[in-house]
């Protein structure tokens, strides 16, 4: 059965993957982006299957204006991706309070209108799937990425309270997290080039070269084969809460989450210490 999509930021990199994908075999997509110019190929390749949408996230009434547009221009909506958002990178010192705040506006509060606006159509219907593009990005941290990493661990929170607080609507809630995808000139992006960079202090500099070296050695995924697991997502019975797509940041995962167990493991000590010996009567 054919699916019904809303998804955000279709001019380029993988969301344009991901409603290519949709088309393709015969799905209808909402494709929104700022400026609806870039979705006139679209248009013009899949006719009334694309109903394209000029749409900023951080504009609250435009989101729910566009969300209402879509279901009412199609009837339904089964398939909601949470898909724009952007980098700005930048040691904690170097970011202004406009740069942080823009980041979490766009990744972060863009991301809640859309749901916000979907959930209604999506409970009334008793059934549809909520996308969340994250990132590894949102499971670990490194320098230089703060404000990134703050949007997008707020997004795995956010998202995991989500998926409980609407199962018994029979809503489904995906957040997946991309490592590095080729989706600009055929090459690993690098988001020490590609993100909105902070004004620079030259006392990281050194911190920048070794991360760009490290960003350059990531395997860098291919977009296409991307949006064809997202319909395998899509169409699963049982689809997971939490993916990763691509297999770079695997085993660095894997570390992360081994030093965070031993961490908690070896101060244990200390949290008993810190729980007190107060009886229940005391409290």
């Amino acid at each position: 059965m054919s699916k019904v999509w809303f998804i955000t930021g279709s001019s380029r990199g993988l969301g344009r993957n991901f409603v290519e994908a949709a088309l393709s075999r015969g799905d209808q997509v909402a494709a929104t982006a700022r400026n609806a110019r870039s979705l006139d190929d679209l248009v013009a390749a899949h006719g009334d299957a694309v109903l394209p949408l000029e749409m900023d996230v951080t504009d609250k009434a435009a989101v729910f204006d566009s969300v209402k547009r879509a279901k009412e221009h199609f009837g339904r909506l089964d398939v909601v991706v949470n898909n724009a958002g952007y980098a700005q990178i930048g040691a904690i010192e170097e970011l202004t309070e406009q740069q942080l705040r823009d980041q979490m506006e766009t990744n972060l509060f863009g991301a809640v209108w859309v749901i916000q606006a979907a959930l209604p159509h999506l409970r009334e219907q008793g059934a549809g799937h909520i996308i969340q593009l994250s990132s590894a990005a949102g499971l670990f941290s490194m320098p230089l990425g703060g404000a990134y990493h703050a949007s997008k661990w707020a997004l795995e929170g956010l998202n995991d309270a989500l998926a409980q607080e609407v199962a018994d609507f029979g809503i489904k809630v995906t957040v997946i997290e991309p490592g590095g995808f080729a989706t600009r000139s055929g090459k690993n992006p690098d988001v020490l080039n590609n993100g909105h960079l902070a004004e620079t202090n030259p006392i990281y500099d050194g911190l920048r070269q070794r991360l760009a070296g490290f960003a350059g050695k990531q395997p860098a995924g291919d977009p296409v084969a991307a949006a064809q697991a997202l319909l395998k997502i899509v169409d699963s019975d049982n689809p997971p809460l939490r993916v990763l797509f691509g297999l770079g940041f695997y085993p660095m995962l894997q570390q992360v989450y081994a030093d965070r167990l031993k961490t908690w493991a070896d101060w244990q000590d200390l949290s008993a210490e810190a729980h007190g010996n107060l009886d229940q009567e005391d409290r």
